[in-house]
């Protein structure tokens, strides 16, 4: 049974923030840093994977939890892409490219077994905590 109290207590939140950061401070670096489009949109989508980790979580209920989580993959996927255009465009070495990715399919894997685990759990959410039915 899930024993969250936050949303940072999610391993999944904590490695998404980790991500945001790294993706963050890569689009400082060179031409990436003035491609404004590209560095806005994978900033954003980044920081949306662990956004709508958050918000699911604080929304107290399993099923707008698994909605958010599935934002959550679906950002994972988006940010997949948008590396591949950093690359394409030479913003970003191919090194730095595997090693996001990767991270980023990590996370978007991690998301989908959280998302698995509470379809199949108990877990109601702290929304129905103390309810008594």
């Amino acid at each position: 049974m899930a024993t969250w109290k936050t949303f940072e207590d999610i391993e999944a939140w904590q490695r998404a923030r980790q991500l945001s950061q790294e993706i963050y401070s890569l689009t400082l670096l060179g031409s990436f840093a003035k491609d404004f489009g590209l560095r806005d949109q994978i900033n954003r989508a980044s920081g949306s994977i662990m956004d709508n980790i958050a918000e699911g979580f604080d929304r107290g209920g399993k099923k707008e939890f698994i909605n958010f989580l599935s934002y959550a993959k679906g950002s994972a996927g988006e940010v997949k892409s948008q590396l591949y255009r950093a690359l394409d465009r030479e913003y970003i070495e191919k090194i730095h490219f595997e090693k996001l990715f990767k991270e980023t399919d990590e996370l978007g894997k991690m998301i989908a077994g959280l998302m698995n685990y509470l379809n199949k759990s108990e877990y109601q959410g702290l929304k129905f905590k103390d309810r008594v039915e």
